[in-house]
């Protein structure tokens, strides 16, 4: 693709991460057009500079540079431009940084779920889906494992159907509450964990057809965030308030924290079961340095409001808590206990406490072993 003055993001509408950095560029008013990672260009010349790895999003810069996946473009951005959504405060940095790691990686049940399991929308879905590939057969084929094996792997089964629903719904309540005094998450503008919270709410479950109605129907004020999210200005007149700011004082309002706490009922138990599989498959396999991180290292129990359910172990999850947990290293005595203060109330401190026996870093365009 011939754009020598414009970024060329390689995504879809219905891509889970392109939502995220589509709705960071447009917020930035970065200059960028929007295609599928189908051509030739892509290919030949895009694909071996994100290290051979093909997924959305891929953003190639005007200059030729390319980056992939959706926290390294939002990264990218933010230490060249000031970091102006990334909270200066330590609470609101530190809380920011945890909604991105957990609606981006916590939310893909219900995201999974109502995109694959729903006959009524299946004309929808497959339409879309077959924009992602050369060929029909290529699209079935992805169709079929995400049908049968992924969602399977994410507990996503027919004991745990209702629950996901009645948690999402329950979800859409706190979000609804919250969004009804706060355009954002923190404030008049979006922060990082808006950023993470889009990738969800957008090309899942604010777009296919099922979950938009439910959206629309039983949480006007969130998808109102939803839609204020992918638009350049703030879009808050409904607020008669000053846009671009972040609360006072380090504010972390209340509705935000009874969000979190729902979060975390399944997110921690989750992550523990998480750090333990991933440990293990450390401690049994010889991992050189440089290696890329695979996206499952096995399967793992926990329970999910109160069901026990199997799911796979992704590391890249603690690959992005580890920002949460070195943002609260880093912070002075007093601020740790202001956040221990809200992370208590929100059901959240044991996650500063996980560990994980090898690092993870970004290398050439992948997660890499340390």
């Amino acid at each position: 693709m011939n754009t020598p003055d414009l970024a060329v993001l390689y995504g879809s509408p219905m891509s889970l991460y392109t939502g995220r950095a589509r709705s960071y560029l447009i917020k930035s008013r970065v200059p960028y057009v929007e295609t599928l990672h189908v051509t030739d260009h892509y290919y030949e010349s895009v694909l071996p500079r994100a290290g051979n790895r093909r997924s959305m999003p891929t953003l190639e810069l005007p200059g030729g540079e390319v980056i992939r996946d959706s926290v390294a473009i939002v990264d990218y951005f933010e230490s060249h431009n000031g970091y102006p959504f990334t909270p200066k405060t330590p609470c609101q940095k530190l809380v920011s940084l945890l909604v991105d790691v957990i609606a981006a990686e916590g939310m893909l049940r219900p995201a999974m779920h109502y995109r694959w399991n729903h006959e009524s929308q299946r004309e929808y879905v497959e339409f879309h889906f077959r924009t992602l590939f050369p060929s029909i057969e290529q699209a079935e084929e992805r169709m079929d494992y995400l049908r049968v094996q992924a969602n399977p792997n994410l507990g996503i089964v027919p004991e745990t159907v209702g629950r996901i629903e009645a948690s999402y719904v329950e979800l859409l309540v706190k979000l609804n509450r919250h969004f009804s005094e706060y355009p954002y998450l923190l404030g008049t503008k979006p922060s990082i964990g808006d950023f993470g919270l889009i990738a969800p709410m957008y090309g899942h479950l604010g777009r296919d057809p099922v979950p938009l109605s439910l959206l629309q129907n039983t949480a006007v004020r969130a998808f109102r965030w939803v839609e204020r999210m992918n638009r350049p200005e703030p879009d808050i007149g409904e607020f008669g308030a000053s846009p671009n700011s972040f609360l006072s004082d380090d504010q972390v309002p209340d509705t935000l924290i009874d969000v979190l706490k729902h979060f975390a009922v399944d997110f921690v138990p989750e992550t523990k079961m998480v750090y333990q599989v991933t440990n293990e498959w450390l401690a049994n396999n010889e991992v050189e340095p440089g290696t890329p991180v695979d996206r499952g290292v096995g399967l793992g129990e926990f329970e999910f409001w109160g069901i026990p359910i199997k799911t796979m172990a992704q590391p890249f999850r603690l690959y992005l808590l580890s920002r949460f947990q070195h943002a609260y290293q880093s912070m002075a005595d007093n601020d740790q206990k202001r956040a221990i203060q809200f992370l208590e109330g929100a059901n959240m401190t044991d996650l500063l406490g996980l560990t994980i026996a090898r690092q993870i870093r970004r290398h050439n365009n992948l997660e890499v072993w340390v």
